[in-house]
């Protein structure tokens, strides 16, 4: 048992006697044991990531695998499944010996629920619930999203900025208010990473590291027509040698990014914020960070980016953010820790650090008060 200061557990059971009481125990436990432990499972695409975080945001290790296909080809579901299988065990195994620990050390298990491709999300699911048995840890299900959010906030220092989450599956502008994630603004079709990579399928490019990144060089944004017509018309300008691949790389990045600038800095207006986060995959291109960094600081705002470690998809951001929901007291039940493809970020109270912090130090000062009438009784 952990030393806690706080008196002998006997006066404290006599205390709290009933469920309360075993709740005011465990978070006095949470409060007094300085580094929380979580190893994380993201695989809700083409990535598969394992990595153990400690609650400080210290990021233990953080290995992932990622499956490439041939040029012109897309991932399909069975098929990334399938590579995730092969990788996750070993990748689980890079990551313990990674972060110089036993599972005796890790207090909780995280998974992506969702958002994403079912096959691939079933996997990290089904493995999760494996690993609790055999541990006997508890079970946290994180949503896909607001993992990109809690890491690119614990590694760049953001507090509460203007979000713009970007990928390959998802596009929209999100601010923190009344602990959600509300969601401002977002495509009514397909993600702007989707629609560079299919566009990169056109021009042939190849899928290492990413068929996207091959390409980069209201609030609602629609980017189906501007690929139905790049698509339409590229093979005839490249054949009558009108432009190259690159002009029409360049075209479609400048094109689609800064109606992402233009949607951002309608949801600062609107939510009276001044900094922005971005997050995901395309979050990494240096030219949409340039093009929003511009705006942020005629704004007299400031830009937070993280690099690719943490904005493509990775365990630590699934660990880091199952953890702040543990050290809350919430866990999911075995027979709940399933996924769901279509999995909204703003249908859930977040938990937030420095909410944590005002919690556990709330509990410590009740527990203190205690134990002085405790002692004056």
């Amino acid at each position: 048992m952990y030393y806690n200061g706080f008196g002998p557990e006997s006066t404290l059971r006599k205390l709290c006697p009933n469920e309360l009481g075993q709740q005011w125990r465990r978070e006095r436990e949470l409060a007094v044991k300085k580094t929380l432990i979580a190893v994380g499972f993201e695989g809700s695409a083409n990535k598969i990531g394992v990595a153990f975080v400690a609650l400080d945001g210290t990021i233990l290790s953080n290995p992932r695998h990622t499956y490439i296909t041939p040029p012109c080809h897309g991932f399909l579901p069975r098929e990334t499944a399938h590579h995730h299988l092969r990788h996750l065990l070993p990748l689980l195994r890079s990551a313990l010996s990674d972060a110089g620990i036993t599972p005796a050390d890790v207090d909780c298990l995280c998974y992506t629920k969702g958002p994403g491709m079912g096959a691939p999300l079933q996997v990290s699911a089904v493995a999760v619930r494996a690993l609790s048995q055999l541990w006997g840890k508890p079970i946290v299900a994180v949503n896909h999203c607001v993992a990109h959010i809690e890491m690119g906030r614990v590694v760049t220092g953001a507090e509460d900025p203007v979000v713009l989450f970007v990928s390959g599956g998802n596009t929209q502008v999100i601010a923190y208010s009344e602990g959600r994630y509300r969601i401002y603004g977002e495509t009514i079709d397909i993600a702007v990473g989707n629609c560079l990579d299919r566009f990169a399928r056109v021009l042939t490019l190849p899928n290492d590291p990413s068929p996207g990144y091959n390409i980069e060089q209201g609030m609602d944004v629609s980017f189906s027509g501007i690929l139905s017509y790049i698509e339409a018309t590229a093979a005839e300008k490249l054949k009558i040698n009108e432009c190259t691949p690159a002009d029409l790389c360049y075209s479609l990045q400048e094109t689609v990014f800064a109606m992402l600038v233009e949607i951002t800095e309608r949801a600062m207006a609107h939510c009276d914020k001044k900094d922005v986060l971005i997050v995901g995959g395309i979050g990494c291109n240096e030219r949409l960070q340039e093009m929003m960094r511009v705006m942020c600081s005629e704004r007299g705002g400031k830009l937070f980016a993280t690099d690719d470690r943490y904005c493509i998809d990775n365990g630590a951001m699934i660990a880091y953010t199952g953890l702040l929901a543990f050290a809350h007291g919430m866990t999911t039940p075995l027979e709940e820790s399933t996924f769901t493809q279509r999995f909204r970020n703003d249908l859930e109270e977040q938990y937030q650090q420095q909410t944590l912090a005002l919690k556990l130090q709330s509990v410590i000062n009740l527990l203190q008060e205690m134990m002085d009438l405790s002692g004056s009784v």
